[in-house]
């Protein structure tokens, strides 16, 4: 197994949209494999292809539950509601973390590694994690998520530590 550099913000891989899977085989499977290495690595609760630089439909996620971490190839969201504010980070914007507002709840479908349909249905962080790593899928970021004056703030920040003003 490997674990592959993560790709940071400013990354124009990261806001490609990724591509569906269309056959799941052991390039696949392996794949997988190294994403959740490489998401534990970090340490994370989530990690999209395109965040390794692979424009594939793809995300693996732990929402630190009983059930461990889990694929979803080519997932969709069926139905998100409610809303929750919390603090979010991301792996490919790293030490930082903002307020951010989103629904609560979401539902998704997917492929698992067997080519089988799954749903994962969750609130709380579950059900940010799965609406996180589809943005990711979707060429979005987390900053996508914050109003305009809040990613302003959030932008200048990036961009002021970047050219070492920070």
């Amino acid at each position: 197994m490997a674990i592959f550099p993560i790709r940071k913000f400013g990354d124009p891989v990261l806001r490609l949209e990724t591509k569906p899977v269309i056959e799941i085989d052991d390039v696949v499977r392996t794949l997988v494999a190294d994403m959740i290495e490489t998401m534990y690595d970090a340490p994370g609760v989530g990690l999209a292809a395109n965040q390794i630089g692979i424009t594939k439909r793809i995300a693996v996620f732990d929402a630190h539950d009983e059930l461990g971490a889990r694929v979803m190839i080519n997932p969709e969201i069926l139905e998100i509601a409610g809303e929750i504010e919390f603090e979010e980070g991301c792996l490919s914007v790293p030490g930082h973390y903002w307020e951010i507002t989103r629904p609560g709840f979401a539902r998704v479908r997917a492929l698992d590694l067997e080519g089988k349909e799954v749903e994962y249905v969750g609130e709380g962080l579950l059900g940010r994690v799965l609406q996180h790593e589809i943005e990711h899928l979707d060429g979005r970021l987390l900053l996508d998520a914050m109003p305009k004056r809040m990613r302003k703030r959030a932008l200048k920040e990036l961009r002021d530590e970047e050219l070492g003003l920070t």
